[in-house]
């Protein structure tokens, strides 16, 4: 069974960092795009960066120039530095993961999410 385990997650001041873990584990043949997901009270969940297994990365306006997405494939780990981080950028963060399954082919999986808090 394929799991994605966050960490990282917390409070902290604007202007400060943070960065976000995600490690799959489980009957994992190979991960195509892995990629990070935030979710605001009252909000729709929105795509805040991505990257694939060539190392190709996308990000969403809002957080350009202030987080950087990287992944380790040794380890099926995806990572999220958060710098300069702002109030707006309080959320759920989700881990998500395409990927072949030993058991069930390829598939999408979530994580459970982590909470980010930011406070002015």
């Amino acid at each position: 069974q394929v799991q994605l385990v966050e960490s990282g997650g917390g409070l902290v001041q604007a202007g400060g960092s943070l960065r976000l873990s995600c490690a799959a584990s489980g009957s994992i043949r190979s991960i195509d795009v892995m990629g990070w997901y935030r979710q605001a009270p009252g909000k729709q969940r929105e795509l805040v960066a991505a990257i694939t297994s060539a190392g190709s990365t996308n990000y969403a306006e809002s957080v350009k120039g202030r987080f950087t997405i990287s992944r380790d494939n040794a380890k099926h780990t995806v990572y999220l530095q958060m710098i300069s981080l702002k109030p707006e950028d309080t959320a759920v963060y989700y881990c998500n993961a395409r990927l072949m399954s030993s058991r069930d082919g390829w598939g999408a999986y979530w994580g459970q999410g982590t909470q980010v808090t930011v406070s002015s």
